[in-house]
C-alpha cells in the first residue's frame, strides 16, 4: 500500500514536469506534445483529487455516524503512512470512548429511572406552566395519559400550600407537593415530589377522635355514674319512709347533689361547644411592644418579665385572640410557680425573615413526659378545678394564624411554650 506522501509527492512533481513539457512543447510549436501534456496534466490533477476526496470521505463517514448516534465505526486510512495510521487509530480510540461512555450513561439513565419508578413517592420533571417533561410510575395515577399537571397541584405549589386535594375518578388524594427549581442547558425546570399522606392523616385523625372519645366518656361517665347512685338511693328511702321530715332533708340534699352535678356536666358540653366553634381571626397589624405593655398591665406581679428586643417588630394577627393565648399561658405559668421559692416568668420575642417566634418560659414544677405529650388533648388536664380546654384551645387560634405553637418541659426545672407566628397576613 503506498503512503499518502509518496502519492502527494509523485503527482505534484509529474504535474510540474507535464507543465514544463507542455510550455516547452508549445513554444516549439509541437501541438500534439502540447495536447498530451494538457491531458495527462488534467489526469493527475483528477487523481490528486480522488486522493483527497478518500480522506475527506472517511471524515464524512465518522461525522454521519456520530449524528446517527451509531458509534461502531473504525477507522481505516487508505494510505501506510505511520502518521495517517496514528490519525486513524486515534480517531477509532475516540469514537469508542464516546460509545462506551454513552452506553455508561444510558445505563445510569436506566438505573435511575427504574430506582424512581419503584417509590411511590411521585416525582415530576416540569417547566414553569406545570407541562410535564418525565415522570415516574408514581406519578401517572395523577396526571393519566395528559403531560400537564392538574390545576390543584399547580395552585397548591404557587400559594405554597402544604397539602393539596386531587380527586382522580372515585379515588381522593391528599398530596403534600414539594418543588426545586433547577438550571438544565440555560432552561429552568422543577422537580416536583407529591407524597400522598391521605392514610397518614386519617390514621392521625382517627387517633384525635380516638382520645377525645376516651376523654369525653371519661369525664361523663363520671359525672352520670354517681347521679344514678344518688337517684336510686333517694327513690328507695323516699317509698320506705314517706312521711318522714328528716327523709325529706335527705332527699332535698341529694336532689342538690343532682343539681350541681348536672349543672357540671352542662359546663363541660358548654366548653366542648367553644372548642368547636373557634371564629375565624379578623386579622390586624398592631407593635409587639405595646402588645407587651398591655400584658405587664393585667400581670404586674414583679414575678412577670417581658423582654423585648431593640428593633420595632409588628405582628398582623387577631390582636384579642392572641391576647386570651397569652393570658392561658401566663396564667397556667403562675399556677405551675405556686410552689417555687423565687418565682420568675419570662415572656421574650425574637424575629427571622418571615416569623416572630414568641416564649413564655416559667421555672414552676415542670411536667413529666408523658403530661407533655397529652398537654393539648382537649379535656386533659392536671389540675383538680381544670377544664381542660385552655391549652387547645390556645393550639387552635395559633393553628387558625398559620402558626405552630410547641412545649418543652422537665420535672422540677420548669416548661418553656414556644408560638411561632407568621409576620405578615397569608392569603
Amino acid at each position: 500500500m503506498k503512503t499518502y506522501v509518496y502519492c502527494l509527492v509523485t503527482h505534484i512533481a509529474g504535474i510540474l514536469l507535464l507543465t514544463a513539457g507542455g510550455i516547452i512543447s508549445y513554444q516549439h510549436h509541437l501541438m500534439f506534445c502540447t495536447a498530451a501534456a494538457a491531458l495527462l496534466i488534467a489526469g493527475l490533477s483528477f487523481s490528486l483529487y480522488r486522493i483527497q476526496m478518500r480522506q475527506t470521505e472517511i471524515m464524512r463517514r465518522i461525522v454521519e455516524c456520530m449524528k446517527r448516534g451509531d458509534l461502531t465505526l473504525t477507522a481505516r486510512s487508505p494510505f501506510s503512512d505511520r502518521v495517517m495510521q496514528d490519525l486513524a487509530t486515534d480517531m477509532s480510540a475516540v469514537l469508542s470512548d464516546l460509545r462506551h461512555k454513552l452506553l455508561d450513561e444510558e445505563v445510569k439513565l436506566q438505573y435511575y429511572e427504574s430506582l424512581l419508578d419503584k417509590v411511590d413517592t411521585a416525582v415530576i420533571v416540569m417547566d414553569r406552566q406545570g407541562h410535564a417533561e418525565w415522570m415516574n410510575k408514581a406519578a401517572r395515577q395523577f396526571t393519566g395519559e395528559s403531560n400537564q399537571l392538574p390545576e390543584e397541584i399547580l395552585t397548591a405549589l404557587r400559594e405554597g400550600r402544604q397539602v393539596a386535594r386531587l380527586v382522580c375518578g372515585q379515588t381522593t388524594f391528599d398530596l403534600a407537593p414539594t418543588a426545586t427549581l433547577i438550571h438544565l442547558q440555560r432552561r429552568e425546570r422543577w422537580i416536583v415530589s407529591l407524597k400522598n399522606i391521605r392514610s397518614a392523616l386519617e390514621h392521625t385523625e382517627m387517633e384525635a377522635w380516638q382520645k377525645l372519645i376516651r376523654v369525653l366518656t371519661h369525664e361523663i361517665m363520671n359525672s352520670i355514674t354517681p347521679i344514678i347512685s344518688l337517684a336510686e338511693t333517694l327513690s328507695e328511702r323516699s317509698k320506705d319512709n314517706a312521711g318522714d321530715e328528716r327523709m325529706q332533708a335527705h332527699v332535698q340534699q341529694g336532689l342538690q347533689v343532682i343539681h350541681r352535678r348536672s349543672k357540671g356536666l352542662l359546663e363541660f358540653v358548654e366548653n366542648y361547644r367553644k372548642l368547636t366553634r373557634i371564629a375565624p381571626p379578623v386579622k390586624t397589624a398592631f407593635f409587639i411592644r405595646q402588645f407587651f405593655a398591655d400584658l405587664q398591665r393585667l400581670y404586674a406581679d414583679a414575678s412577670f418579665h417581658f423582654i423585648l428586643p431593640d428593633e420595632q417588630l409588628t405582628l398582623y394577627a387577631d390582636r384579642p385572640q392572641l391576647e386570651q393565648v397569652f393570658i392561658n399561658l401566663l396564667k397556667n405559668a403562675k399556677e405551675a410557680c405556686s410552689g417555687t421559692e423565687h418565682p420568675r416568668i419570662e415572656t421574650t420575642v425574637s424575629a427571622s425573615r418571615d416569623t416572630l417566634t414568641f416564649t413564655v418560659t416559667d421555672n414552676g414544677e415542670g411536667m413529666l413526659p408523658e403530661v407533655t405529650e397529652r398537654i393539648f388533648v382537649p379535656f386533659f388536664t392536671t389540675k383538680p378545678n381544670g377544664s381542660g380546654i385552655g391549652l387547645n384551645l390556645c393550639k387552635q387560634i395559633i393553628s387558625l394564624h398559620g402558626g405552630q405553637i410547641a412545649v418543652q418541659s422537665e420535672p422540677g426545672k420548669g416548661s418553656r411554650f414556644i408560638l411561632t407566628l407568621p409576620k405578615q397576613n397569608e392569603n
